[in-house]
Parts: structure tokens; C-alpha cells; sequence
């Protein structure tokens, strides 16, 4: 065998390797780098917002169909945000009233302010 072609097959080996490394070293770090930017979670459908809530900013908006969708959460989350003087118990009640169900929304709109 000649050394120029070892040389080659080496060549081409190596080139394989490296190609399939940078593949998946590649796969590997942008779900690292992007997890958090990947992540979806649960949000409700925007339809069932009451009109003036359909009406705030997007991320409001966001804020609420999160935690329609995700209340029995929200209610192991404190709130920090002072409100514990209006009865708010925890992060799911700044949206959603004490007693709201899925079936019957009962909106608070201190969030909106």
C-alpha cells in the first residue's frame, strides 16, 4: 500500500469523525445553550380572556392564560408584590380570585394595573 493512499483513507476517516463529532457536540450544546428558550409550557387559550384583559400588553396577557392553565401551581407560589392586604394568598390569586374554577373564571385585575 502506497502512503499516499493511507494517507487518504486516514484522511477520510478523520473527516468522517470530526463530522459526525461536530453533529453532535453541535445537537448537544444548543439544547444546553437554548433549553430554556425551547421550554413551552401550558398557557390557556387567549379566547376565554375577559375583553379588557384581551386588551393589555402581550406579556399581561401571557400572564394570565399561564395562570388559568397552571393554577393548582400558582398556589404554592408566594406573591411578593404587597397584596396580601386585598386577600391574595399566593402568585395564582393576582390573577384568579379565591374559589375560581376552570369551568367558572372568576379574573382579578390587579395584574393589569
Amino acid at each position: 500500500m502506497r502512503s499516499s493512499d493511507l494517507f487518504g483513507r486516514r484522511f477520510f476517516l478523520a473527516s468522517g469523525v470530526l463530522g459526525i463529532g461536530t453533529v453532535v457536540l453541535t445537537s448537544i450544546s444548543s439544547r444546553w445553550a437554548f433549553g430554556a428558550n425551547a421550554h413551552r409550557y401550558k398557557l390557556a387559550p387567549e379566547s376565554i380572556l375577559p375583553a379588557d384583559v384581551r386588551k393589555a400588553p402581550e406579556k399581561v396577557r401571557e400572564a394570565y392564560r399561564f395562570a388559568i392553565a397552571n393554577q393548582e401551581v400558582l398556589r404554592y407560589i408566594p406573591c411578593y408584590c404587597g397584596c396580601g392586604s386585598e386577600g391574595h394568598t399566593s402568585n395564582a390569586s393576582c390573577y384568579l380570585k379565591e374559589g375560581s374554577k376552570p369551568a367558572n373564571l372568576i379574573f382579578d385585575r390587579m395584574s393589569l394595573a
